[in-house]
């Protein structure tokens, strides 16, 4: 059979996420023990990422520079004990014919397709988090979470409620459900907006304006690591969030430039809206008859999958199957 393989994006963390996968399987174990050794003496209060995602404490868990890195570890981990189970070893084996991942989870199924080791992948996370957090800490910003509206109803709102400052579209997650980033009184502003035209709106707890201009200041920082990273052609498609398309694929010549596609995809994204719900409808139509299977940690995909298309069933991996 075959199968789409969906990553979670930040938000999906939760203290003791993937504890249970490395109870039950060596190879997420092992995982977790690389990038243990990996961040070793990076981390807030010189904690392994192990313990943080293990035992928290949340506070710390949640912070962007370490639940970037937590999520793709984790992730993997969980990949890596199914394929087990399922007694493959790669993902061509496995019958994997398309990968996406939300935000952060583009990673994750970039790793998944084979363009880039588990190690660059995640020294990039790392990067990116560090990056990301500390471009929200420059500028008091925020996002907002708006609830039964489209694209030309959340563009009205930025429009009213920007007044020369930062607010855009940042994720299209479903039908209904968009959010929107900027400086911190234009996303306060926003919820009065959109209570004028009848939808519900409310404030996100997150670091900062994620997939917004606020966030360029990371571009250079991301890019030059990038640049610096061995990258291919994915062996299946990876839906970018920035295209709802899937980067290019194959080996050269006819995957020749798609490295370098990639990389300028991964550096747009922390500036541009990451369209999920186009993405998965573009996989829901040329993939009706696949297995979709959502990585740990959690069940956002399969919720969000819910609102895209109802006869997609998403099987969720957040613990091992009893």
């Amino acid at each position: 059979m075959s199968k789409v393989i969906l990553c979670p994006g930040q938000g999906a963390q939760a203290v003791g996420m993937a504890k249970a996968w490395c109870a039950a399987s060596a190879e997420a174990r092992a995982v977790f023990a690389a990038a243990d050794a990996a961040l070793a003496g990076t981390l807030p209060g010189g904690a392994t990422l192990s313990s943080l995602c293990f035992d928290g404490p949340a506070d710390l868990l949640n912070r962007t520079d370490v639940s970037q890195p937590a999520i793709y570890t984790a992730s993997v981990a969980c990949w890596r004990a199914l394929l087990a189970s399922w007694s493959c070893t790669s993902a061509k084996e496995a019958g994997v014919v398309a990968a996406a991942g939300l935000s952060l989870g583009e990673y994750t199924a970039l790793h998944i397709a084979g363009s880039v080791s588990f190690a660059d992948g995640l020294r990039l996370v790392a990067l990116r988090g560090q990056a990301m957090q500390k471009a929200a800490e420059a500028v008091p910003s925020g996002m907002v979470a708006l609830i039964g509206g489209d694209e030309a109803q959340a563009n009205a709102v930025c429009a009213a409620a920007a007044q020369g400052e930062v607010l855009v579209c940042a994720n299209f997650n479903a039908p209904g459900q968009i959010v929107l980033s900027g400086s911190k009184a234009a996303c306060e502003r926003a919820v009065t907006e959109a209570g004028k035209i009848g939808l519900r709106a409310a404030a996100l707890a997150v670091a900062g304006a994620f997939h917004s201009p606020i966030m360029a200041t990371a571009d250079q920082q991301l890019g030059e690591a990038l640049a610096r990273t061995a990258i291919s052609a994915p062996q299946c498609p990876v839906y970018a969030n920035v295209t709802a398309q899937p980067h290019p694929t194959g080996t050269p010549p006819a995957g020749a430039d798609a490295p370098a596609v990639l990389r300028a995809r991964l550096v747009e994204q922390l500036t541009s809206p990451v369209r999920w719900a186009e993405s998965c409808a573009a996989m829901a139509k040329a993939l009706p008859s696949a297995e979709y299977h959502e990585l740990a940690p959690g069940k956002t995909l399969m919720g969000l999958y819910r609102r895209i298309d109802k006869a997609v069933r998403v099987n969720t991996h957040d613990e091992p199957a009893a």
